[in-house]
């Protein structure tokens, strides 16, 4: 059978679509998705796979989007990784003259361009909402392996269970604790999809069933207060989003409450029946620091003692004096480290131990200034943007525009308290939820386009 034959016989698979929205040479093409998928399954896996992966799919996405993607080449995204490009080189540069002892040996560009991968996903996913399922699919499975063969496996989740708080092996305990909160929101949203009627609708409940438990699990044994914090704020926004749509459309979407609402009652018996069974656990950690909680809302905050929440209200402190020297440019890529470092009033037992400052949006702001935030939060902006309008315009379906919706809170939440997008953990969740969220504005756009050319030929 010739090659291309093949191909077009494997691109009507039930497990992977190739759309017609844009395209490339075969090759191209096939790698590309190959690499996308080796990318989601195998980054937090198998990283000497996933990371090649990972290089591959994101330069020949973007590369393929620049000579083939006529009408969304000159998308914002693609000038705001120019524009994000540019200001590291200034921030750099800038630092070279003013202080050169600190200053990397080169602009180390892939701290802010690293946030846009996404352009590589979204183009590989063609579209797709199959496709973008699949990825996120073959992500959480990828990482819920991970959490039994790393580390020290099936007996890290028993001593979690125990009441000791565990992290898999993976960088420390929030970043798995984050990765769980992020499949358990998805889970949530997602219900409908697995309880829809159709083929082995038994099945798929029973395997959203366990999936919930075990990233409930995860959430809780990781003992993790930010990612409690932000799906506590993330979930109720969620569902008031429903809500209201329901309130405005009650006539015509009588037929979905019944699965969300058995999707709630689900969630709360699993939550009651976990948490019971971790009680004490919970206890203990939401009361650990309810002192310094205590003695930082009486705004005595410089003779806070060096807890896990003192540490970063004081490395806040001294983020912002920083911030005050420099704060239309930055210190540059090395910012976060200088601020520890070479922060007099910081004790010794914080400098060995930590190099980060806990707030990605601190570190943006320390290491790249007024501009480097600016484009962060204009990149933000465009992602709900763009998000809106493929939702409004049909190529985005409901639930995941609600999972989009609930992840921004979640995401604007927990970076507050951990630096995730400066890591490997964040970066890979940020790129694969923008990326599969992306490619649905992009298929908007060639629709909207397509359309109105189909008119101007009548």
């Amino acid at each position: 059978m010739p090659f291309r034959r093949l191909l077009s016989n494997v691109n009507h698979s039930i497990f992977w679509y190739t759309p017609h929205y844009w395209t490339c040479r075969n090759w191209l093409w096939w790698s590309g998705q190959v690499s996308l998928i080796l990318y989601a399954a195998l980054h937090l896996l198998w990283y000497r796979v996933g990371s090649p992966a990972e290089t591959f799919m994101a330069l020949s996405g973007l590369t393929a989007l620049l000579i083939y993607g006529k009408g969304i080449r000159n998308a914002a995204a693609v000038w705001l990784l120019f524009a994000a490009i540019g200001v590291q080189l200034l921030s750099w540069t800038l630092g070279y003259f003013h202080h050169p002892e600190w200053v990397a040996d080169n602009p180390q560009i892939d701290r802010l361009a690293k946030l846009f991968i996404f352009i590589g996903v979204a183009w590989w996913l063609g579209g797709s909402t199959r496709n973008t399922l699949m990825v996120w699919l073959l992500a959480l499975l990828g990482y819920l392996v991970t959490t039994f063969v790393q580390g020290d496996g099936i007996k890290e989740w028993i001593t979690g269970f125990g009441g000791q708080r565990v992290g898999f092996g993976i960088r420390n305990n929030q970043h798995a604790s984050m990765l769980f909160g992020v499949a358990l929101l998805g889970l949530i949203v997602f219900f409908r999809r697995f309880a829809s009627p159709g083929r082995a609708r038994v099945w798929r409940i029973g395997l959203w069933t366990c999936l919930t438990i075990i990233c409930l699990s995860g959430v809780l044994v990781g003992q993790t207060r930010a990612v409690w914090l932000s799906l506590g704020l993330a979930l109720p926004c969620v569902g008031i989003v429903w809500l209201i749509k329901q309130a405005r459309h009650s006539s015509t979407n009588r037929q979905h409450y019944k699965p969300l609402i058995i999707s709630a009652g689900v969630f709360l018996v699993l939550l009651g029946g976990i948490g019971t069974a971790f009680h004490e656990t919970l206890k203990q950690r939401l009361t650990k620091e309810s002192g310094v909680i205590a003695q930082l809302a009486s705004g005595n905050i410089e003779t806070l003692p060096y807890s896990s929440i003192g540490i970063r209200i004081h490395s806040w402190r001294a983020a912002m004096e920083w911030i005050e020297e420099r704060p239309l440019v930055g210190w540059g890529g090395e910012g976060r480290s200088l601020v520890i470092e070479h922060t007099d009033w910081l004790p010794n037992t914080v400098k060995q131990n930590y190099g980060h400052l806990h707030n990605f949006f601190l570190e943006i702001w320390v290491a790249y200034g007024a501009l480097g935030f600016v484009v962060i939060a204009a990149l933000a902006v465009w992602v709900g943007r763009a998000t809106w309008l493929a939702w409004r315009g049909g190529a985005l379906p409901g639930d995941m525009a609600l999972f989009g919706a609930g992840f921004f809170v979640y995401w604007l939440v927990i970076n507050q308290f951990e630096s995730y997008n400066s890591f490997s953990t964040g970066v890979f969740v940020h790129n694969l939820i923008v990326g599969g969220l992306i490619t649905h504005y992009w298929k908007w756009q060639y629709s909207t386009k397509h359309s109105a050319v189909q008119r101007s030929s009548q």
